[in-house]
């Protein structure tokens, strides 16, 4: 049977009298809502038609979102007489969306209530277009997507404090949230699918661990379901199912070595109901695949392409200038080590937690497309936002230990947390402005320059126009990315992303 759990260090009743840690998260996310910037664009415009086209249309034809797409987007899939390109079909006759319908679950919500506050205007002479493209739907979309992105944060620091100090976990949850790829998309890039991953694989790591032990039939069937609405998000996140399997893998051992086969039965039967439940919350993907592309197995141009299991990119996504994620949000170097560096109450999740977020940077590794194309850092592991929290979290524990002043270990922790996040900031606004390349390797000598020379200098009146002129600034941004890629002179860029 699995180990009961640890003692944890945040249930104590001096933790629960002490600063109201979760409040101040929140009214920190309100402060950020200005920021949310409601747009549909590039994969997001994938991602956002299983939306749509469901809840407006009531079918699966991605036609008009293609056709209304950004320009860099369906430039190379609509021709001149806005007619879809030959190529963008399946053989079913559908357009080749190969993007996940996961996110489309989690903003239903929100864009349903969108949906009936147009119609409910139009009774009383209002005239906003009904047809999920317009304001209100975006605007709903995005807020969304920034909701979901705080509630994995918000999951993350509930798992991290149950081992550490809540003032740890507070302070690491911040720093994750302001100094990763994790903002671009929370706010910046609100249709792609990163911060719906975030949650749901925190939502997946918070419960299991909060359920360690003897479940009740109850609590497998629930896991289920979050598990196959975790891979409806992001098909590689069903890596983190390894946890279940080892944790019931160890428990049929001793079983087995106790020979208590009503135990290993009834082990048996949870299992299958934790199976039947993942299918079930899968049943969106397979039903989208099979009419989309004729079969519930088929995932598009991923499957189409050469996946390189025996020679991954190990050191690039780690290190490259390319996006790696070491080398452009270094936070996360920080989070690393401190998974190494878990107390002993927490040793037996750490370990999971590095296990499962392994399997997820060698899937990614694999990866034809490892740097994602124009992401900031690597977005792919923005799923990993939970193990990140919890390592930051330890590392903060353990090198508060070396401080005679608890007070002065945080406001040390909490300065460096600030200078990561204005580093990462004024990144983001060079990236955001295409002071540098946003595709392929760039200079970390220029990047440097830039930030102590170009971001102070600029930055103020594009915050502005950001805040006060959105669309105009927007479409300044694209252009500049049309003209990069332009100049860049390569072949047009790959289309799986």
């Amino acid at each position: 049977m699995c180990a009961s759990v640890p003692n944890r260090v945040g249930n104590t009743p001096a933790a629960k009298r002490g600063i109201p840690y979760k409040k101040i998260l929140f009214v920190c996310f309100i402060l950020t809502l200005p920021i949310v910037n409601p747009t549909v664009h590039g994969d997001g415009v994938g991602y956002y038609a299983y939306a749509r086209a469901i809840l407006i249309q009531h079918n699966l034809r991605f036609e008009e979102d293609w056709r209304r797409a950004n320009r860099f987007f369906s430039a190379s899939r609509v021709d001149e007489n806005e007619r879809l390109r030959p190529e963008e079909y399946t053989p079913t006759g559908y357009v080749d969306n190969h993007f996940t319908v996961g996110p489309a679950i989690l903003w239903s919500p929100f864009l349903i209530l969108a949906h009936l506050v147009v119609l409910t205007t139009h009774a009383f002479g209002g005239h906003v277009s009904a047809d999920g493209f317009s304001q209100p739907y975006v605007v709903a979309m995005a807020f969304g997507t920034a909701f979901y992105g705080f509630l994995g944060l918000l999951l993350s620091f509930s798992l991290a404090k149950k081992y550490v100090r809540d003032r740890w976990a507070f302070l690491a949850t911040m720093g994750i949230w302001l100094a990763s790829s994790l903002p671009v998309y929370m706010y910046f890039n609100p249709a792609w699918s990163h911060p719906h991953s975030a949650f749901t694989v925190a939502l997946f790591l918070w419960y299991w661990d909060r359920t360690r032990g003897p479940r009740s039939a109850g609590q497998y069937v629930a896991l289920g379901l979050i598990a196959g609405l975790m891979i409806d998000v992001y098909f590689p996140n069903g890596v983190f199912l390894l946890l279940p399997l080892v944790e019931a893998m160890l428990e049929h051992r001793a079983f087995w070595k106790t020979q208590r086969w009503d135990l290993q039965k009834k082990l048996i039967l949870s299992e299958t109901l934790f199976v039947v439940s993942a299918v079930v919350a899968l049943l969106p993907t397979l039903i989208t695949r099979l009419i989309v592309y004729g079969g519930v197995f088929k995932i598009g141009s991923y499957s189409a392409q050469a996946w390189i299991w025996s020679a991954p990119h190990w050191w690039q996504v780690l290190f490259s200038s390319d996006h790696g994620a070491l080398s452009w949000t270094p936070i996360l170097a920080l989070s690393l080590i401190g998974l190494f560096l878990a107390p002993r109450n927490a040793r037996t999740i750490a370990l999971y937690l590095g296990m499962g977020a392994a399997a997820f940077y060698y899937v990614i590794a694999c990866y034809p497309f490892w740097a994602g194309m124009a992401s900031f850092g690597n977005r792919f592991l923005i799923s990993l936002t939970p193990v990140f929290v919890f390592g930051l979290a330890l590392l903060f524990e353990r090198c508060g230990r070396y401080f005679h002043d608890e007070a002065r270990a945080f406001v040390a922790a909490g300065g460096l947390v600030i200078l990561l996040s204005l580093w990462n900031a004024g990144f983001i606004f060079q990236w955001g402005e295409h002071l540098l390349p946003v595709r392929g390797e760039i200079s970390f000598r220029e990047m440097i320059h830039n930030q102590f020379f170009v971001v102070p200098r600029e930055l103020g009146s594009h915050v502005r126009a950001y805040l006060f002129k959105r669309k105009e600034e927007m479409r300044k941004i694209e252009d500049r990315d049309i003209q990069q890629m332009q100049n860049a002179a390569p072949p047009s860029e790959p289309r799986p992303r």
